[in-house]
């Protein structure tokens, strides 16, 4: 049943227990780093960047522009995957993660040095903009090479635990960027944040290029990728499709009902740590410092959720758990918006804490569910492309959505509407992708 129609099982290897840990561990860090350097710039979107780059007569549409080249970064990311994902499955996925942190690295410091619209005019956003797209094409490049790290190193019966620790970077990354925010934001005057503070956590991910080289020193690469290395040559010598041109003419539907069946969490996601950051400061009056100690502490919790939903995927099944986790967030939307509009930081906390559950299910088994989707020789490009189209239809648009939902409709539960509609598409693509498992 966890099996999609174009799967196979990935192969256990016979590897020391020290290099599995290794491998696993170059992999979770190498996912923290990622996200860090990729959340502080949706967190910086909600507080300053408006004001900075997209001067406007209204905080509304300085906000909606911000959030606009947010999402810009989302619809980069199946570049990423693509490019990545053909290079990974013909070269090798320890390449192109080492290439994706150094891109990262070097994008995120160069909006912390940034000049803004004040000093060199409308240069500023066009910059800022092509910054946050090279941002997106490299966390498309990342998921795949660290998720594969991990999932292909993994003794038998451990697959989804092993493919946790990649899922654990996005808590990881919160956690780490809302505490640096914190930290800017004690630490400095509010002149001085919106001057420079906000620029710290942004300099800060040029330690991402250590990671990079520690990686390409010391990790090796996967031996489901060397085995699958030797049938592909042997594909390219009979002049046989590369493995994007394979994915489009056979498996396309497969990665579409991927990226449908995630959707959802990717946008739920968003809303929470970006959309409702903006809501609540902007509209609700509660305290910025307030808000973001509550994503804190939410996302911590992830930290524990998240490989206990991946351990039981591997005892009970990936699409059981999975499926678990959307019929949660479809059940939870409207309470969770109910309990944000009391204004109350004690509730806002329960309704953002009880939805990252319901995230955290279907994030724990989700690596592991999308490489076994696909065979080794086109894994990397499968299951990069069904996450970054997850990614693009329901993470980049969302916080944008939400602040456009809010001003059209009047009200939050057009937000709750929005993430149920998806709940429903995600289940319906888990539906189809059960089904076809079970008939073969």
């Amino acid at each position: 049943m966890d099996m999609a129609p174009s799967a196979q099982p990935i192969t256990p290897t016979a590897l020391p227990t020290v290099n599995r840990r290794r491998v696993a561990t170059a992999a979770a860090l190498a996912s923290a780093v990622e996200w860090y350097d990729y959340f502080v710039f949706g967190i910086a979107a909600a507080l300053v960047l408006g004001d900075l780059y997209f001067p406007a007569g209204s905080s509304t549409a300085g906000v909606l522009a911000s959030f606009a080249t947010f999402a810009v970064g989302f619809l980069a990311r199946p570049i990423g995957g693509i490019v990545a994902g053909q290079l990974g499955d013909k070269r090798g996925r320890k390449p192109m993660l080492v290439l994706a942190l150094t891109l990262m690295g070097l994008a995120t410091t160069g909006i912390g040095l940034l000049p803004t619209y004040e000093t060199i005019g409308v240069a500023a956003p066009i910059l800022l903009v092509t910054l946050r797209v090279l941002q997106g094409v490299a966390v498309g490049a990342q998921w795949g090479g660290a998720m594969l790290l991990a999932t292909e190193y993994a003794p038998e019966g451990k697959r989804g635990i092993y493919g946790s620790v990649v899922q654990l970077g996005v808590p990881i990354g919160v956690v780490t960027a809302n505490t640096v925010f914190l930290l800017a934001g004690a630490f400095t005057t509010d002149t001085q944040f919106a001057a420079w503070g906000w620029r710290v956590p942004f300099l800060i991910g040029l330690f991402v290029l250590g990671l990079a080289w520690y990686i390409h020193a010391k990790v090796e690469e996967t031996p489901e990728f060397r085995d699958a290395e030797k049938a592909l040559a042997e594909k390219e010598k009979s002049q046989q499709s590369s493995p994007l041109r394979t994915i489009l003419r056979d498996h396309l539907g497969t990665v579409l009902l991927a990226g449908g069946s995630f959707a959802v969490n990717t946008a739920t996601f968003y809303i929470l740590i970006t959309g409702v950051l903006d809501y609540t400061t902007r509209e609700l009056d509660m305290k910025k410092s307030a808000v973001l100690t509550v994503s804190l502490c939410v996302s911590l919790t992830q930290l524990v959720l998240i490989p206990a939903a991946a351990a039981l995927s591997d005892r009970y099944g990936r699409i059981r758990i999975y499926t678990l986790g959307a019929v949660g967030i479809a059940l939870w939307a409207i309470p969770l918006f109910l309990l944000i509009d009391t204004g109350s930081l004690l509730w806002l906390a329960v309704g953002t804490f009880v939805a990252s559950c319901f995230l955290s299910i279907m994030y724990g088994p989700q690596a592991a569910l999308f490489a076994e989707l696909f065979t080794a020789e086109m894994r990397y490009t499968g299951a990069s492309l069904g996450y970054q189209i997850a990614a693009v239809c329901g993470g980049g648009l969302a916080p944008f959505l939400m602040v456009l939902l809010l001003e059209t409709t009047g009200t939050s539960m057009s937000v709750s509407a929005y993430i149920i509609v998806l709940s429903v598409i995600a289940l319906i693509s888990i539906k189809v992708l059960a089904d076809r498992a079970r008939s073969r």
